[in-house]
């Protein structure tokens, strides 16, 4: 039956799915017409909002990008493509390739997001090269283990409330992870995910005659090894010396010891930082980083060009107050119970237009954390709610695709139409368990 369900979403996405830039000018218009319609924000006001707000993610947009090159960096170095080539071995036939790279991302994307893109993408390549498998499946079910995140230990939400000084302190206090990442109805919905994902995936597999099997010669190493010559200039012996990148990866290795010694937490920083020195020592010489890194920058160009106009959407939903009427809409038709429910939902189609999980909450907090407190809804609850509805809508939205797809080679339309049959599965999980326990 999910077969079945799979093919025409596949068909109508390849088909009608246009490139991650085209939609988020698509969704630039859409949010711009809805602030005007149901806002009534002047049209002159409107594009103030949008150019003041357009570059606020240029910090972010180069941590992305860092994600990508630093973790493809590390993935691609010697070491490291040695284990993922040996798990890649324990792939034995196209089943077994699929749950494989679901179970590998959504462990990955638990730990830390960033983490799970970058990991999650080079998986599914060195599995490619083992078992011939749908490769548009194979990548689509390293993507899918992505929804896990931020019921994870990098989870924005939880982290932030779990944090003293955060903006929402005098209201709700501080939460500790006890009460949300680590509450047991939280690692129910976990649990859940990681048991249906790759058994949904599984389930997708196309008939041998649909099958879409990548080309070898794409999988091809992006880069090759490069070459010692005999008799090395002074620059060349530099660029070859394993002392010199020794002398500056171990330095960086003792600050991470240091930083996770004193309490220390994984963000985005932490996680570019760790790649890039572990990175750096696992390399062994400069010229094989910088041989990898060729190869890492050529998947950023969407991540460039697409993030500024996401913060232009940002600051039209915020500025605006779409956002918060929105949530308010959601918010009047929920009771205690089905305030968590509702939260959920709100955040999936706010993510849509919003895709940043720290960004949404701080569009969404002010109205639900309120609303939570006249209806008696628990706090922890509504503010996890908050969290999976972001993590939720990703498989619907490419934004956080484009590492990923820059990796494996693919456009987003190649995937989407498996991630839209897991965004229904694992919608009614999510939601069912906000529901029910």
């Amino acid at each position: 039956m999910l077969r079945i369900l799979s093919r025409p979403a596949t068909k109508l996405m390849e088909r009608w799915l246009p490139d991650p830039f085209i939609f988020v000018i698509v969704l630039t218009l859409v949010a711009a017409v809805a602030a005007i319609v149901t806002q009534g924000t002047p049209p002159l006001a409107l594009i103030r909002m949008w150019g003041d707000g357009f570059w606020e993610l240029l910090s972010f947009a180069m941590q992305m990008l860092l994600v990508l090159v630093t973790g493809f960096i590390l993935a691609s170095s010697p070491p490291i493509k040695r284990i993922l080539q040996s798990i890649a071995g324990l792939a034995q036939s196209p089943g077994s390739a699929i749950i494989l790279v679901s179970l590998v991302s959504l462990a990955a994307s638990w730990l830390n997001w960033g983490f799970g893109l970058v990991v999650g993408a080079i998986f599914a390549k060195e599995v490619a090269r083992v078992v011939k498998v749908d490769y548009r499946l194979l990548v689509a079910s390293a993507y899918s283990g992505f929804v896990i995140w931020h019921g994870g230990v990098s989870g924005s939400v939880p982290l932030t409330i779990a944090t003293p000084g955060h903006f929402s302190e005098a209201q709700i206090g501080v939460i500790p992870t006890s009460q949300t990442i680590f509450a047991s109805w939280n690692l129910a919905i976990v649990i859940a995910l990681i048991i249906f994902i790759p058994l949904v995936n599984r389930l997708m597999i196309p008939l041998e005659h649909e099958q879409v099997l990548i080309d070898p010669a794409k999988l091809a190493d992006d880069a090759a090894p490069p070459s010692v010559a005999q008799n090395q200039t002074p620059a060349e012996r530099l660029e070859n010396s394993r002392v010199l990148m020794w002398l500056i990866g171990i330095p960086g290795l003792i600050w991470l010891v240091m930083y996770f010694m004193d309490g220390g937490g994984l963000n985005l920083n932490v996680v570019n930082f760790l790649f890039l020195f572990v990175g750096i020592i696992c390399h062994g010489t400069a010229r094989s980083l910088l041989t990898a890194l060729d190869g890492a920058v050529r998947g950023g160009a969407g991540i460039v060009i697409q993030f500024p106009f996401y913060a232009g959407i940002m600051a039209i939903m915020i500025q605006s107050g779409l956002a918060a009427t929105l949530s308010e809409w959601f918010v009047s038709i929920s009771t205690a119970e089905t305030l968590p429910f509702w939260s959920f939902i709100s955040a999936g189609i706010v993510n849509i237009f919003v895709p940043s999980g720290g960004g949404q909450w701080a569009v969404q907090a002010p109205v639900m954390l309120p609303a939570a407190e006249a209806l008696g809804a628990d706090y922890a609850r509504v503010s996890m709610a908050v969290a999976w509805g972001d993590a939720w809508t990703n498989l619907l939205q490419p934004f956080w695709a484009l590492p990923m797809l820059g990796i494996a080679g693919l456009k987003a339309r190649d995937i989407m139409g498996f991630c839209v049959v897991q965004l229904v599965i694992t919608g009614a999980i999510i939601g069912g368990i906000l529901l029910l326990l």
